[in-house]
């Protein structure tokens, strides 16, 4: 039972991680429509910074807070610079873009960092186990982080007129439009916070998996797993689906399939949402009369 509880609570930890990636992807995706390929990359890049800044004697938490926002800056140029040029084009060719991006950002992070594995600091620690043994300090503490941004975003999003307004700009840009908002903004805004909730993640999770500029190809598939279960369009599904998946992988890892194939669980999770029902748990059911 010990096992099984240290497992559940393990999970919850890294679904948190989940949890962010997967809300920033439905950002995205409300703004454009497309699933965004690159934001595992940008979060990847984003940690990096982090890494050369605590390497260069910047304090932790000073650190964390520059390049939350720095890669706010850089959600938002990307949106300005890339996206806002193809907003009317074809889907392939945003397709394109994402892809394009995905690839100059992996490659640049590489190029500038190194592709050897680095270790990157936890700024929780403990001088003995926690809740028994169930958890560590730096799950503890990164669960904290996780849902405070959660919780913030949250409240951004329901009672500040700048969130309603990007809220509006992301459903209906054309009713937006009618009652003066700017809605082109709006997006980059969008943009900017989704990198900046992704930096969150990426340096919550370097710890764990150590860094390299692949560090988040797995992450970003569990967390569009959880996206969908969530319903891709919808940012509270896509925060429950990404803690959902992170104790399923743990579980299944630990009980079902074992470490090596964990993340076909997040293969097998998309596919059944897919099959199943595509909108997800909480997602819109669109129809189309054709």
């Amino acid at each position: 039972m010990d096992g099984f509880a240290h497992q559940i609570i393990a999970g919850i930890a890294t679904g948190g991680i989940y949890a962010s990636v997967a809300l920033a992807l439905v950002m995205i995706y409300q703004a454009t429509h497309h699933v965004n390929f690159a934001q595992g990359e940008m979060a990847t890049l984003s940690t990096f910074i982090a890494w050369s800044m605590v390497e260069a004697g910047f304090p932790y938490w000073v650190a964390f807070a520059a390049t939350v926002m720095l890669s706010f800056l850089i959600g938002v140029l990307v949106e300005r610079l890339l996206m806002r040029p193809v907003q009317n084009a074809a889907v392939l060719t945003h397709v394109g873009v994402f892809i394009g991006l995905l690839l100059i950002v992996g490659n640049m992070t590489g190029w500038i960092f190194g592709y050897t594995t680095k270790v990157y600091p936890s700024p929780f620690t403990s001088s003995g186990p926690l809740m028994g043994g169930l958890i560590s300090a730096h799950e503890l503490g990164s669960t904290a982080v996780t849902l405070v941004v959660l919780t913030l975003v949250f409240l951004f999003f329901r009672y500040t007129s700048l969130g309603l307004a990007m809220r509006a700009a992301a459903y209906n840009p054309r009713s937006a439009r009618l009652v003066g908002i700017r809605v082109g903004w709006m997006l980059a805004l969008g943009w900017g916070l989704a990198a900046a909730i992704g930096a969150v993640a990426g340096m919550m999770v370097a710890p764990v998996v150590f860094l390299d500029p692949s560090m988040m190809t797995g992450i970003l598939l569990y967390a569009f797993a959880g996206a969908l279960i969530g319903g891709i369009d919808n940012p509270l599904g896509a925060v429950i689906g990404g803690f959902a998946v992170g104790v399923l992988e743990n579980l299944a890892g630990a009980y079902v399939v074992g470490t090596e194939l964990k993340l076909t669980v997040a293969l097998a999770i998309i596919i059944g949402v897919l099959v199943i029902r595509p909108s997800g748990l909480l997602g819109r059911v669109v129809t189309s009369r054709v």
